[in-house]
């Protein structure tokens, strides 16, 4: 299962070390697509690639990709224009947020996302475990 894995880069990199734990965590269940964005030291000017070229080849890693995961705990217009693609190829979504998040109403209120709210990682991973048992079922 090829996962794509969205969070934050120009609307902040406050957890990029925690989305490195994460695709660290979901490279269990298959290969994550998107493993840069737990590199800590990318910051919130992005790559060294051209607005074209990410965004060519991003929307190629959607559809290629199986399931997509995005944290949404920090609001970024990336992941949501990233969210309502994935939307539109018909993917599996799942999106996590720290509980103390304010996410938005067009992400909590959108019965095609999963979401799983987490207090920290090691919850964020035992309630992740969880949803791939039910989804290897």
């Amino acid at each position: 299962m090829k996962i794509y894995f969205s969070g934050a880069i120009r609307g902040g990199r406050e957890k990029a070390a925690d989305y490195k734990e994460i695709i660290n965590f979901l490279e269990k269940y298959g290969p994550v697509l998107t493993k840069h964005l737990g590199d800590i030291n990318l910051n919130i000017t992005g790559e060294d690639l051209g607005a074209s070229e990410i965004y060519k080849r991003d929307i190629n890693w959607l559809e290629e990709a199986d399931l997509v995961i995005a944290d949404v705990s920090i609001p970024s217009l990336g992941v949501g224009y990233e969210l309502a693609y994935a939307e539109k190829l018909v993917k599996k979504i799942i999106c996590l947020y720290e509980n103390e998040s304010n996410v938005s109403a067009m992400i909590k209120g959108n019965s095609n996302f999963f979401l799983i709210p987490y207090a920290n990682l090691n919850d964020l991973f035992v309630k992740i475990a969880e949803v791939f048992e039910e989804i290897d079922k």
